[in-house]
């Protein structure tokens, strides 16, 4: 009689111990760090003509809001023992799109104000990034707006002539002073990161080149305002009417690089659409009937905190499943079978 064999190794070549993550299993080279320098990257063309524009405070603002939102975040994931997330870049993108939203004249303790709301409040108290419920940096905008409203106004004087900005004359119903080639290429006064339609879309292309972010929220977005402005517009120059509330303020910003948020957005591209409507016609309602000039920021925040009941309603069916049936339909045949 043959001899027992002996049993194998049990870890020859094999680890002791395999742990399977449900599935999806999805292999790619995608990381938070990468797409967040994606972001970076595309938002350096803005940066830059507002360096242009603005001059070189622009650069220290945005430094020092880089840096007090990559020293906050650190400061909190060592107090409160997390893992140092500092790596994944997303800090420095929160502090960028801050530095974005002030004006170039905004004293040195704002973007250090609005960075720690953005990062302690905003992100780090629900949980760091992909968790929190609305935007960090359109959330600290809004905050630092409200509480400091003349400093977030102060727009720097260009060219030595002080005028309104296109907002404030659309909100009047006028059209700017500013003609449309200074409105697309941004020679005008405002914000730091808002005013080069150009370069912001040129920002938008590359991250859709990238696959960083799609389509349907920002032609969503900015399709309903040009729509419903269009429609309207109490000025009879409709159509100069609609380039100036596309081409100016922060509309085109937010719809590239801020409602495109992951944590904050919806999933499937149906829901996306449905998102990009809403932040529209909110933005429009705001601006034509609302105590503000610009209404981007509001319109966003509200979509944010309705984006997971935008989910709900764009979900795919699972493949296989029955179509569901309409309740009230159902009611009504049951009502018929009893009766009969």
């Amino acid at each position: 009689m043959n001899a027992p064999q002996k049993p194998e190794k049990e870890n020859a070549g094999y680890p002791a111990l395999l742990t399977v993550s449900p599935s999806p299993h999805i292999r790619h080279e995608d990381t938070t760090r990468s797409i967040m320098l994606d972001v970076l990257i595309a938002m350096a063309p803005a940066l830059v003509w507002g360096v242009y524009r603005f001059g070189p405070r622009v650069l220290l603002l945005t430094a020092i809001a880089v840096l007090s939102s990559v020293l906050f975040e650190f400061l909190f994931c060592r107090i409160m023992k997390r893992p140092d997330t500092v790596g994944d870049l997303s800090a420095c993108v929160t502090g960028v799109l801050i530095a974005f939203n002030l004006p170039a004249t905004a004293p040195v303790w704002l973007p250090v104000v609005g960075s720690a709301f953005a990062i302690l409040i905003v992100k780090e108290l629900f949980g760091g990034i992909g968790k929190n419920i609305v935007n960090p940096a359109l959330a600290a905008r809004v905050f630092l707006f409200l509480s400091w409203s003349v400093r977030m106004s102060d727009y720097p004087v260009l060219d030595g002539v002080a005028s309104a900005t296109p907002l404030k004359a659309l909100k009047a119903g006028e059209l700017p002073a500013v003609s449309r080639a200074d409105l697309f290429l941004g020679n005008y006064t405002g914000c730091i990161g808002e005013v080069s339609t150009l370069l912001i879309l040129a920002g938008g292309l590359y991250l859709l080149f990238r696959r960083v972010i799609t389509w349907h929220i920002p032609v969503a977005y900015l399709g309903t305002v040009a729509l419903v402005t269009f429609v309207f517009s109490g000025n009879a120059d409709h159509f100069g009417f609609l380039f100036a509330e596309l081409f100016s303020g922060g509309l085109m910003l937010a719809a590239v690089f801020m409602a495109t948020d992951y944590a904050t957005s919806p999933l499937t591209s149906r829901g996306r659409l449905i998102y990009g409507v809403g932040c529209g016609l909110i933005t429009v309602f705001i601006r034509y009937f609302g105590g503000y000039a610009e209404g981007v920021s509001f319109a966003i925040l509200i979509m944010n905190l309705l984006s997971w009941q935008i989910d709900k309603w764009a979900r795919p069916r699972p493949f296989g499943a029955p179509k569901k049936k309409n309740r009230l339909l159902a009611a009504i045949g049951k009502g018929a079978d009893r009766n009969a």
